[in-house]
């Protein structure tokens, strides 16, 4: 049976105010390497509230549909795509285009081949929708050699020759979302010491982490912490949480007598007044975490994914459920982001 011409979809159509529901969307078309999906589950993240409230990736491009976490069914193959057969599930992690032709808050969407993989049967939608944006943001800090501190990826050429065992990587905010995937990337990778500044001690350490350390006490406590674990050593931080202010941490666990190297999530100009000791400097990437934008190592990634989570090397995140594609709904969970409230990982099923 033929998709639709026309759809439901919650629209973003005035920066600041909330989502719409509309009826009358067009269903987008699949092109070359893309396959359209009847949209399962579209869930959300922090940025999605940024978008609606500041115009954050969309103020250009209006209206436009929110979430870039997406499952769905193929019911529509693009011209020469033998990657998927009709009725297969997908993860899609959409684009960042200005189109919205991907986004998860409609019906129907569609889906670069490469920017996500078939669901494998021991895997839900849900749990396959708490990977895309949370996992591909701490893939290109760790993995990427040109905006991450660039550790090879493990399938690469250039890990045959990388000493993972004896590499060290702290990583700030192992307790969010992107956090956990970042301790999980880190061990399959092999990295033979891996810290997380905060989280569950019992959770991460299944993840892969060798140590956990309070973030309580304030930035020299928690700094000494994390030198008595690495001395004058530490060469690779990933810094899943903090905006600007707090980034000095992690800048100053670096070694002094080695260059270190810095990703974050959140960017904005540095006091480096606050950052003392690095006679041996150090870089500070800033993490864009797009499948489209960073192929190279994303699509590979993508490929690789299913063993991964079949194997257990992957393990999904937890997630809340919201029934129906609902103004309400979308809007009360970006209204709790906005409100500075703990919001799990929140997928609507469409």
């Amino acid at each position: 049976m033929a998709p639709p011409t026309t759809q439901k979809a919650l629209l973003v159509t005035e920066v600041g105010k909330p989502l719409q529901l509309v009826t009358d969307r067009i269903v987008p078309q699949p092109g070359p390497n893309q396959v359209l999906l009847k949209v399962t589950v579209a869930g959300f993240n922090p940025h999605d509230q940024l978008a609606r409230d500041t115009g954050l990736f969309i103020a250009q491009n209006l209206p436009a549909i929110l979430t870039n976490d997406v499952t769905g069914t193929v019911v529509e193959l693009g011209p020469g795509v033998d990657k998927y057969q009709i009725g297969d599930r997908v993860l899609s992690h959409t684009g960042f285009s200005g189109t919205y032709a991907q986004n998860g808050l409609q019906e129907y969407a569609v889906n670069d081949i490469g920017a996500g993989f078939k669901i494998p049967d021991s895997v839900t939608n849900d749990e396959a929708a708490s990977l895309p944006t949370t996992i591909i943001a701490p893939l290109v800090g760790i993995f990427d050699d040109k905006n991450g501190i660039g550790i090879p990826a493990p399938w690469t050429e250039e890990a045959k020759a990388f000493d993972y065992n004896g590499t060290t990587i702290l990583i700030i905010g192992g307790g969010s979302n992107c956090g956990r995937f970042a301790v999980q990337l880190a061990k399959l990778a092999g990295i033979g010491t891996i810290i997380s500044v905060g989280g569950s001690a019992e959770e991460l350490k299944g993840y892969g982490a060798t140590d956990v350390l309070d973030r309580h006490g304030g930035e020299e406590v928690v700094l000494e912490r994390i030198r008595k674990v690495v001395g004058n050593d530490l060469i690779y931080v990933f810094d899943a949480v903090n905006s600007v202010a707090g980034q000095t941490l992690g800048l100053n666990a670096l070694s002094s007598s080695k260059k270190g190297k810095f990703a974050r999530l959140l960017p904005g100009p540095i006091d480096e007044t606050k950052v003392v000791g690095k006679q041996a400097g150090y870089e500070i990437f800033s993490v864009f975490g797009s499948s489209q934008v960073k192929l190279d190592l994303a699509y590979p990634f993508w490929e690789r994914v299913p063993e991964y989570l079949a194997s257990g090397k992957i393990k999904p995140l937890k997630v809340a459920v919201k029934e129906g594609l609902t103004a309400e709904n979308a809007n009360e969970v970006l209204d709790a982001y906005r409100d500075g409230k703990t919001v799990p990982k929140t997928n609507i099923h469409i």
